[in-house]
């Protein structure tokens, strides 16, 4: 029984954190109806300047905090008004949503390069020793946590509806024309609502970082729970948001108890994925939204970048002939591999683009189907024996059935919804190949896979598997060339462009996003597969969620809705770190940047600008013909 107590107070405690960063999370919503991903690294910003300021320059705990919280927010109000601000503007929600991916990796990258990659615990605000009531230990650090929490819940509340900026802040967010008219300046409310959710974060990563050690990539999981908290509660409450957040961490804390700890997460997204089928707003509907006439977004995808049915072969030709000669060159050690694994993650980088280009369907799960790709062929070819060509084929079949189930969930959300939705499918496949120790090896992997083969002949060389995924993905890409530019190509545009309009045009809305969907899957499988006959060993880290927001890096570096941009942007970003050692530290905030200004300065991405540079000429010099 006291068990059971102590388990229900971590709950608490625990889902305290969950709120307090749940809570960024809905006021940067309620003001500018984008999801900030970003969330969970301002915790870690936080936590780090803490540090250094409390561990390394001596300087007391009060004043360190203050330095702390509010250096993170000027922090957070300069990248609000440079970056996040003018997205919203200007972009469509689902681009400023993988506009905060980038930032998160880009505070990841920041993050590393300054402090490193060991983690940091910071020293407890009042020592260690716990508190013991009625025999019941409670750890006076949850004390100072559970009070923090509370403080800001009632702060915020505070500030929202006592104080002339909130009532600013609530007035951007219900009605931005009126409280123009109104003298306010609704652009500097979303600065100041990023840059309070930011304090907040950072506050909450002072309180936390003493209970748990804090690392760079510490707030990718921190948005991640915050992330769910808010949409368990419903997004854009401030109830519904501290409601989500201790439903999760109580619910964590008994599945650890009554289960176990490696099924923790899994049980906790199970808990989210059975409010997204019952109530996708979450448990609570907000008190204050923005009214529908007021809301409606006048800013639409941009029109596809396509070339001229001659000129796309004639491009896609030369593009061929460059790559299959990249091998032929002198090139350094090492560089064919990357060249291999290029290619190989270029094929789930292509389906993503199917469904996200194409489509307009964010997704944050790609690397999800990757894995199951992954671990299914290399369960198959080395427990089983099957050949390898078979046990990928069976990988992708059981990726389209868990697609088909994924469907069931996704089939009728929605923007920051079905992004949530995604995470949590890839989140829970992260925490299975973890738990199942005696199927997937759990944290130590799989080893003594075999090479891929077909038949008798063994891709056994980087160099042999390049040509493979080369000419995989060449056959794909006139596939879905073809795909594009038929009526079910006009079908996924449709609803990439609105799904209303689409479906009142006689379009299969459902349908045509179960394609997609599978398309993505199967090719994400594929890779999977093949990566994990590259390198003959597989461990989780290496399919696991982060890969993901690579995926989507890649994806708008080179271009959406191009096929063939994703992969400029894949071999951008796996040779650079390859061909120059020095930057392999600085890959992950270059990660971030470049996406960021992708997003913001180059919307068609690398390739779609060439390819806009070639239509013109070419529809230019057809003219002159004339």
């Amino acid at each position: 029984m006291l068990g059971l107590i102590e388990a229900l107070i971590g709950g608490i405690i625990q889902g305290g954190v969950y709120a307090a960063i749940a809570l960024g999370f809905s006021l940067v919503f309620r003001v500018t109806g984008v999801v900030n991903l970003s969330q969970g690294a301002f915790s870690v910003l936080g936590a780090m300047g803490m540090y250094f300021c409390q561990v390394k320059f001596g300087i007391p705990i009060l004043l360190s905090v203050i330095i702390a919280v509010l250096g993170t927010a000027l922090f957070a109000a300069i990248v609000g008004a440079t970056a996040f601000v003018p997205a919203v503007f200007r972009l469509p929600v689902s681009n400023t949503l993988m506009l905060t991916a980038g930032l998160l990796t880009f505070f990841e990258g920041v993050t590393l390069v300054v402090w490193g990659n060991q983690p940091y615990a910071l020293p407890t605000f009042s020592g260690e020793a716990p508190i013991l009531l009625a025999g019941i230990r409670i750890p006076t650090q949850g004390l100072w946590l559970s009070s923090g929490s509370l403080a800001i819940i009632v702060g915020l509340w505070w500030l929202l509806h006592r104080t002339r900026m909130g009532q600013a802040l609530l007035a951007s967010a219900e009605n931005p024309l009126a409280a123009r008219l109104m003298g306010v300046n609704v652009g500097r409310m979303m600065v100041l609502a990023f840059a309070l959710a930011a304090g907040i974060g950072a506050l909450t990563g002072v309180l936390f970082a003493p209970v748990a050690a804090i690392q760079f990539d510490s707030g990718r999981m921190l948005s991640t729970s915050g992330f769910i908290a808010v949409a368990i509660g419903g997004m854009g409450t401030f109830g519904g948001a501290v409601v989500g957040g201790l439903i999760l961490g109580i619910a964590g804390q008994l599945a650890a108890f009554y289960v176990s700890s490696l099924f923790a997460t899994s049980l906790s997204l199970a808990l989210l994925i059975v409010v997204l089928i019952w109530r996708p707003a979450g448990l609570f509907r907000a008190g204050a939204v923005q009214r529908v006439d007021v809301r409606v977004n006048s800013i639409i995808h941009r029109a596809l970048v396509r070339l001229p049915g001659r000129a796309a072969i004639a491009l896609g030709g030369v593009l061929l002939a460059v790559f299959g000669c990249l091998p032929l060159l002198p090139l350094p050690p090492g560089v064919i591999s990357s060249l291999a694994i290029s290619m190989i993650i270029f094929l789930a980088v292509l389906g993503l683009d199917v469904l996200m280009g194409y489509t307009g369907q964010v997704s944050l799960g790609q690397a999800g189907f990757m894995a199951i790709g992954a671990y299914a062929a290399a369960i198959l070819a080395t427990t089983h024996e099957w050949p390898p060509l078979l046990a990928t084929l069976a990988a992708m079949g059981l990726s389209l059935v868990c697609a088909f189930a994924l469907s069931l969930v996704t089939g009728r959300l929605r923007g920051h919804y079905l992004a949530l939705a995604t995470l949590t499918f890839g989140l829970l496949v992260d925490s299975l190949t973890v738990g199942l120790i005696d199927l997937t090896g759990g944290p130590s992997g799989l080893v003594g896979i075999p090479s891929f083969a077909i038949g008798s002949f063994e891709f056994d060389s980087s160099e042999q598997m390049y040509y493979l995924a080369l000419g995989i993905a060449a056959v794909v890409i006139v596939l879905l060339e073809g795909g594009m530019r038929s009526s079910f190509g006009r079908s996924l545009q449709a609803v990439r462009t609105d799904q209303l309009a689409a479906a009142a045009l006689g379009v299969n809305v459902p349908a045509v996003k179960l394609a997609a969907l599978c398309i993505s899957s199967a090719l994400a499988s594929l890779a999977g597969s093949l990566y994990a006959f590259q390198f003959h060993f597989l461990s989780p880290e290496m399919v696991s969620t982060p890969r993901s927001f690579d995926f989507i890096s890649m994806l708008v570096l080179g271009g959406e809705g191009t096929l063939i941009g994703g992969l400029l942007g894949a071999l951008f970003l796996t040779m650079l770190p390859t061909l120059v050692q020095s930057l392999a530290v600085y890959k992950t905030i270059v990660s971030g940047l470049l996406l960021v200004g992708a997003i913001l300065l180059l919307p068609e991405g690398l390739f779609g600008r060439m390819a806009l540079f070639v239509a013109r000429r070419w529809t230019s010099g057809a003219r002159g013909k004339e």
